[in-house]
């Protein structure tokens, strides 16, 4: 039985550093197409799906959203699993998980984890290879991935949770920025390397304008707030 160090084993890189290393290998220009994304009418949704109808899905007796801003070991899904757990029936719930700013591979699978050197990038090393990470560690986890002292194995695989009715969503913005960031670096055209994220996010993961949109709309749809890391 593995278990995981709930403590962070190595320092993560500041956004803004990422931001400012990718500025330089895609030039600064790149970077306002976030901006034009979000305000203007290019603004592309996943399979067409509309984030305010998501929205609607929020209809549990207690609600909750969970803000996950960086890799922050297992918290951001074990946290949601604890939730359900201590609160009675989960369909008296309903649980939000925004993956945005650096949290972003994790709305991904493992091909583009293994392509684009995502544990590399993001700072997340695999508990098994104690390298970084080429693959989504909280997708389709084995029985036994995660041990939590003093209660056991937990399911908190992201298709685990969703089993359960937990809500996943992807910031559009981080989308943008980390697939131009990563297409300089690689000598790629952004624009394929972004759809090609898009067309690789996990199933029932759903794309909103903004990590920060989101954080925003699910608290208007009466979900209270937990920072997640």
């Amino acid at each position: 039985m593995k278990k995981i160090n709930l403590k962070n084993a190595s320092p993560r890189r500041a956004f803004l550093g990422k931001i400012a290393a990718g500025a330089a290998a895609v030039g600064i220009a790149s970077l306002s197409t976030p901006i034009r994304a979000v305000s203007g009418s290019g603004f592309v949704f996943r399979n067409a799906d509309d984030p305010e109808a998501w929205l609607e899905k929020i209809k549990g007796k207690h609600r909750i959203v969970f803000d996950c801003t960086r890799p922050n070991d297992i918290m951001p899904f074990a946290w949601p699993k604890v939730f359900l757990m201590t609160n009675g029936n989960a369909k008296d719930c309903s649980v939000v998980v925004i993956l945005r700013h650096d949290a972003i591979p994790y709305a991904m699978g493992n091909d583009l984890w293994a392509k684009y050197k995502f544990g590399e990038t993001f700072k997340i090393d695999d508990p098994v290879t104690k390298e970084p990470a080429i693959r989504n560690l909280f997708w389709e986890p084995k029985t036994g991935d995660f041990s939590v002292p003093g209660i056991g194995n937990v399911d908190i695989g992201i298709n685990q949770l969703q089993q359960d009715g937990v809500m996943f969503c992807a910031c559009d913005v981080a989308l943008t920025v980390f697939s131009a960031v990563l297409a300089g670096k690689m000598n790629m055209d952004a624009k394929e390397v972004k759809k090609e994220w898009v067309a690789g996010l996990l199933p029932r993961v759903q794309i909103v304008p903004s990590g920060v949109w989101a954080v925003g709309r699910t608290q208007e749809h009466g979900c209270s707030y937990c920072f997640a890391g």
